[in-house]
């Protein structure tokens, strides 16, 4: 039975895997957070994997703290540059496979056509520094795939949704940016990917590289609002705002939207269009009394 490990088991996208794995029974999981291994701990790294082997590593842990990035680079680059260099350098040694997850804002989001992989980057904050800087380190290596994901939010943890849900109890109405344009992407849509493109190279092959990877469609952070205030049925008025009128210390693209085609012709993927992934993270929400 292959065995894969999940780092930053804790975070959405790690507790979205451990929600779905037990679908994919051929597998055998084991689940890290930083309170079971410090990534950054480059012995402490280096003894757990010379004393556990695995087949595949799917890296979750990230720092997500976008602005406050901003004030603590060196964390952010410790995390999300550190990190996946040293997870590529045993995976290529160890001869295991690695999945780690990228990011949007790698794209300068400066054109409005969708962004292919092959674009030269352009990173716009510290965020978008630290997490192409892990990138990199992974782009030559034939045992690593880099998934790039946009706008990541789930039922579990902190994001845009469980805000807005919140934020929607406390006020009347809210504003939010209609200026930047990209797609949401539910964490529990990526996690079955991320299995689905296991159980493809098990079948097939791997094929390591830069992948695109979000749910179907397109929409601004004010056209996402609007939808969840419909669809979870809440008396609260969004106002369309611009980026200049609620200033925030990191920049972010101000179109992410990214082209999926390399990622659906090779692992033969039907994506899901972001509506979709919200009606289905809001059923989760519902089934467990949280709206």
């Amino acid at each position: 039975m292959k065995r894969i490990l999940i780092t930053g088991a804790n975070g959405q996208l790690g507790t979205s895997l451990k929600k779905i794995t037990p679908q994919y029974e051929q597998f055998n999981y084991t689940y890290l957070d930083v309170t079971d291994l410090d990534l950054t701990n480059t012995t402490l790294v280096q003894q757990y994997f010379e004393n556990t082997a695995f087949d595949y590593v799917i890296n979750c842990a990230a720092y997500t703290a976008v602005d406050q990035a901003e004030k603590q680079p060196d964390l952010a680059f410790s995390v999300n540059a550190a990190i996946p260099s040293l997870l590529g350098e045993i995976c290529l040694k160890s001869s295991m496979r690695l999945l780690h997850l990228s990011t949007d804002y790698v794209y300068s989001g400066m054109n409005a056509v969708p962004h292919l992989e092959e674009e030269d980057p352009v990173a716009l904050s510290v965020y978008a520094q630290s997490k192409l800087k892990g990138e990199m380190a992974l782009w030559n290596n034939r045992q690593a795939m880099v998934i790039r994901t946009s706008w990541l939010y789930s039922e579990f943890g902190n994001n845009f949704l469980r805000s807005m849900l919140r934020l929607s109890k406390e006020r009347d109405e809210l504003g939010v940016v209609y200026d930047q344009t990209g797609t949401p992407t539910y964490a529990g849509h990526l996690a079955a990917t991320l299995l689905n493109i296991i159980v493809h190279s098990e079948i097939h092959e791997f094929n390591p590289g830069i992948y695109n990877f979000s749910n179907e469609g397109v929409c601004s952070w004010y056209d996402f609002a609007v939808e969840i205030m419909q669809l979870a049925r809440r008396n609260c008025t969004v106002k369309p705002i611009r980026t200049s009128e609620y200033p925030l210390p990191a920049k972010r693209p101000a179109y992410s939207v990214m082209d999926k085609t390399k990622i659906k012709n090779t692992f033969g993927l039907n994506i899901l269009h972001w509506k979709q992934g919200l009606v289905a993270a809001l059923k989760s929400l519902e089934n467990n009394d949280e709206i």
